[in-house]
């Protein structure tokens, strides 16, 4: 195997900018030390791909209205409760009654539905093309059980629109590898020959990403856009065939608004007319809207790799994971939380 982390090092060639797509990446190169092992004329900068940090704050407003107007237990993973709305947090609207449930799995809001029925129980369905398909299945558990107090409130988005979206941002992308293990690697071949975009999937452990950053500075000596699967034990160029069918069979696309990124048509998922019972927008009848950041933060310019967090006037002063202020900076794979923790 040729040793990338020396030829990583010793890089003289024109400087390269390479985004980390996915906020896992960020973490791990981190906490792993790749930078530290860098070239200077390698520099890494963090990209959107956090589903909390691009969930806009509209999203946010509406879960506060499910459960301070219609009295909706809602059911999310941990980090969405800290991630500022218009407003307020979900974790403010609870001093204010509002009833929040932490759950680490789709069907454990599905089995605290069942469980009290008197309840109307609303599941925050935020993430990309990994977590959707639990999203599905627990909407299609729900069904079978005959639940009428469950349903979804999605912020589902898909990478491909986003990636065109930021072309240009960056010399590469290091394509994350749990997406790629779903949708496959054909879009990668679209990107590179119809929009030159280039990039190469990654895993998650140092040798992958390590592999994955020499292939993409090997490749970009050639001058040419290219891609490549440095994660071939997990990625397929398929991909996951079983969770397309079932993503595509519940949800179909629709125009979606992006933190920092504005609205990219097509990159967003809602369920299809045939499961509207289960959608919580139709159920409650919200009426859901942009919302509004803190106009000091600047969480959209990092998420789309124009500045880094320590160029925010609020990161580490006014904006700490103990009082943040934007959502890169509450999740736990957001940029700012990375910059923060490992004192960059």
């Amino acid at each position: 195997m040729k040793d990338y982390q020396a030829f990583l090092s010793n890089y003289s060639g024109r400087p390269l900018r390479i985004m980390e797509v996915c906020g896992t990446h960020t973490h791990e190169i981190f906490r792993l030390g790749i930078r530290s092992i860098l070239s200077k004329n390698i520099e890494l900068i963090s990209g959107p791909g956090c589903p909390v940090c691009v969930t806009p704050p509209g999203y946010i407003d509406s879960a506060v209205e499910l459960a301070i107007k219609h009295n909706a237990q809602i059911a999310t993973f941990g980090d969405l409760i800290r991630v500022p709305g218009s407003e307020m947090s979900l974790a403010q609207a609870r001093t204010q009654g509002a009833l929040l449930k932490t759950v680490y799995s789709p069907l454990d809001a599905v089995e605290f539905a069942e469980k009290n029925p008197d309840k109307e129980v609303v599941f925050l369905a935020v993430g990309f093309e990994t977590t959707t398909p639990s999203a599905c299945i627990a909407v299609k558990h729900a069904a079978a059980k005959g639940l009428k107090n469950f349903s979804i409130l999605t912020a589902n988005k898909t990478m491909p629109q986003a990636y065109k979206t930021l072309q240009g941002s960056a010399d590469a992308f290091l394509y994350p590898g749990h997406v790629h293990a779903i949708i496959g690697t054909q879009l990668c071949e679209e990107l590179k020959t119809q929009y030159g975009v280039s990039g190469v999937v990654a895993g998650f452990t140092a040798n992958d990403i390590i592999k994955a950053l020499g292939m993409i500075v090997e490749y970009s000596l050639q001058g040419e856009p290219f891609c490549d699967n440095a994660y071939t034990q997990v990625v397929k160029a398929e991909g996951n065939i079983a969770a397309q069918k079932l993503v595509n069979s519940m949800m179909e696309p629709c125009d979606c608004l992006w933190r920092g990124l504005g609205i990219i048509e097509k990159s967003g998922l809602k369920l299809r007319n045939e499961w509207s019972e289960f959608d919580a927008v139709k159920k409650f009848d919200l009426t859901p809207g942009d919302g509004k950041c803190n106009p000091g933060c600047r969480c959209g310019e990092v998420l789309k790799g124009i500045c880094k967090p320590g160029d925010c006037p609020l990161f580490g002063k006014v904006c700490t994971p103990l009082n943040p202020v934007g959502a890169c900076m509450v999740s736990g794979e957001g940029a700012c939380s990375a910059f923060y923790q490992y004192g960059q």
